[in-house]
């Protein structure tokens, strides 16, 4: 009974920092829509970051533009996958990791199946914009990103995905 409650504490922490993540994403995603016009940068942190609504049809950094269908089936497929294993992770780490992994998959994936052009076509909607000719992203993009990264790092310290540690 113990381990039962230790999965579900773990799927607890999964699931709600998905649902902040998705929930965050799509709000701020949502009150940009309604407040700027694509192509039309504001300043946020001064010169460093920027708001600048664009729509994305492809993956990150625009890559693939015009396989928005593509993406969709591979966000779906990885959306069903984390579902499927986050029953075995181990560990509150790596499943608040997958939680914020999820989200992101989950934020952008929302708006492939929901926002035009149409059902599982829809665009990715963007809004940071950074200097260095850096593409524009969102808070899912980064999310991405930032677990993805720690994941390595803890990979390359010798844990395993969502497993204790042998000296656990």
């Amino acid at each position: 009974m113990a381990k039962n409650k230790q999965l579900w504490i773990r799927q607890f922490w999964l699931f709600s920092f998905a649902a902040i993540v998705i929930l965050s994403d799509q709000l701020v995603k949502n009150i940009l829509i309604e407040n700027l016009r694509p192509g039309f940068p504001q300043p946020f942190l001064g010169e460093i970051v920027r708001l600048n609504l664009a729509y994305n049809d492809g993956a990150a950094f625009s890559i693939g533009s015009g396989a928005t269908w593509i993406f969709t089936l591979i966000s779906s497929a990885a959306f069903i996958y984390l579902v499927i294993y986050s029953f075995r992770i181990e560990t509150t780490g790596w499943s608040i990791m997958a939680g914020v992994f999820l989200g992101g998959i989950s934020g952008n994936l929302i708006d492939r199946l929901f926002r035009e052009p149409g059902f599982a076509m829809g665009y990715v909607v963007d809004y940071i914009q950074i200097p260095f000719n850096f593409p524009i992203f969102n808070l899912a993009d980064s999310a991405i990103f930032c677990i993805c990264s720690l994941a390595v790092i803890r990979i390359m310290r010798g844990d395993q995905i969502g497993r204790k540690s042998v000296s656990n």
